[in-house]
């Protein structure tokens, strides 16, 4: 049974001594912390300019990966919160002997919620994918003789959950530990706690994907260890305020994507209405609703209510089954348990519909796929050029236009071509678009 004292740990990569919580100045909390660290990262900067639901979106109110983040980090802290408050009454001593408060539950979702699409690649879902396919099918299978079954699983399911542990925790020359987040906040971050094989070992969600790479696995397993995580057959239970920050992600992509549709004109607005009123039926005020002039304040009204619906339902889930999820054999996520299961699954179900499959959205993945295959192509043959000492002269320049902190000074093939993964992976939609154009030639 995993305890709450261990799960709140205060220790960062690195440190000696033991962090107490009561011992923290309270105008620089320990987890405050970690979100400003996170909030002024240049990975953190480049989601605005990353695809949330719409590519390239030329709309000035759909959602990059940015504004989603900065909404997942909001409704986790008020849902961390909500969750602390009752915690703190069940187990009192989490405050009378450690110094805890509700507020503390709410910085740790709401920092991990922050970081939660760090690692995710250009273009979308789709952008993890296009990575896999070049490893899978395109010019990037040639590798695969050279790789363990391991490395070539990683790549092949390339995952932005890992690339995202990696990139909170890289060291580099003269910052050692990477961001140095409290291992609390990176527990609650870590969604899949086990590595990239066996591939889906169980229906359990900790097992759905992969949560780290082969080179981070000596730091979970201290993290692990830290914070006390229980071991299972293939790997570890999730931190328990990992459910709340994947509730949090759940929530705004369920309710906002749907807000973006019918903003952009995919979804009639008479849908709003219809799905959204099973979620609001106790708490919307119709003569409210009808005397709002303009539709983006009725949406807004209309979503204010739903997502504050989903927060306390997501809160009562988890508390109904705390004890499970300090065991680790709470298997699913909370908005599977929720009592508006099935009028979420009729907005998902719509929007997926109507604009994850619409033309636009379909049409700029297309070229997605190939604008990330291309830069695959040609970074990968000059990273591996470079390392037997043959680079052509197209090769050189590549190598001039790839910075030096995603170049690996190594001759190992699976982080040549790790490091050409994640390099592409880092930048934002609009830099893929500019690279692509300068090696095809295109004058800008």
């Amino acid at each position: 049974m995993m305890q709450w004292p261990d799960l709140l740990s205060l220790k960062r990569q690195g440190d000696r001594l033991k962090r107490l919580r009561i011992e923290q100045d309270p105008t620089r909390l320990g987890f405050e912390v970690d979100y400003d660290r996170i909030l002024f990262s240049t990975p953190f900067r480049s989601l605005q300019d990353k695809t949330q639901v719409i590519p390239l979106s030329n709309t000035d109110f759909v959602h990059t990966r940015l504004t989603h983040s900065l909404e997942v980090s909001v409704v986790g802290r008020s849902l961390g919160r909500m969750v602390g408050k009752q915690l703190l009454e069940r187990h009192p001593e989490l405050g009378a002997a450690h110094g805890y408060l509700a507020t503390d539950f709410g910085a740790i979702v709401a920092a991990a919620a922050l970081a939660h699409d760090i690692g995710n690649p250009p273009f979308g879902h789709s952008g993890e994918k296009a990575i896999g396919t070049f490893f899978s099918q395109g010019k990037g299978a040639e590798f695969a003789a050279e790789l363990s079954p391991l490395q070539k699983q990683e790549l092949l399911d390339f995952e932005g959950n890992a690339n995202g542990f990696r990139i909170l925790n890289a060291s580099r020359a003269g910052v050692p530990g990477g961001l140095r987040l409290s291992y609390a906040t990176l527990g609650a971050f870590t969604k899949y706690p086990k590595k990239a094989l066996p591939k889906k070992p169980s229906k359990h969600i900790a097992d759905k994907k992969y949560g780290y790479f082969e080179g981070q696995e000596a730091l979970f397993q201290d993290l692990a260890a830290e914070l006390g995580l229980a071991k299972r057959a293939e790997g570890f239970a999730r931190h328990p305020l990992t459910f709340l920050v994947e509730a949090a992600d759940d929530i705004c992509y369920t309710i906002i994507d749907f807000e973006d549709g019918i903003n952009l004109g995919l979804i009639s607005e008479d849908y709003a209405l219809e799905y959204l009123i099973k979620l609001v039926k106790d708490s919307i005020n119709t003569k409210t609703y009808h005397a709002m002039a303009h539709r983006e304040d009725r949406l807004s009204y209309l979503r204010a209510l739903a997502i504050n619906t989903l927060i306390t339902d997501a809160a009562q889930v988890f508390m109904a089954h705390e004890d499970a999820i300090l065991a680790g054999t709470f298997d699913a996520a909370l908005l599977d348990k929720s009592q508006y299961k099935a009028q979420i699954e009729d907005i998902i179900s719509l929007s997926v519909q109507k604009v994850y499959q619409a033309p636009e959205v379909i049409e700029k993945e297309v070229a997605g796929y190939k604008i990330i295959a291309d830069l695959l192509e040609v970074i990968c043959t000059a990273f591996v050029a470079k390392a037997k000492d043959r680079p052509g002269p197209y090769d050189a320049l590549i190598l001039k236009l790839v910075p030096p902190m995603h170049q690996a000074d190594t001759t190992d093939t699976y982080e040549l071509l790790m490091a050409a993964a994640t390099y592409v992976a880092s930048l934002s939609d609009s830099a893929a678009v500019h690279l692509h154009n300068k090696i095809s030639g295109k004058m800008l």
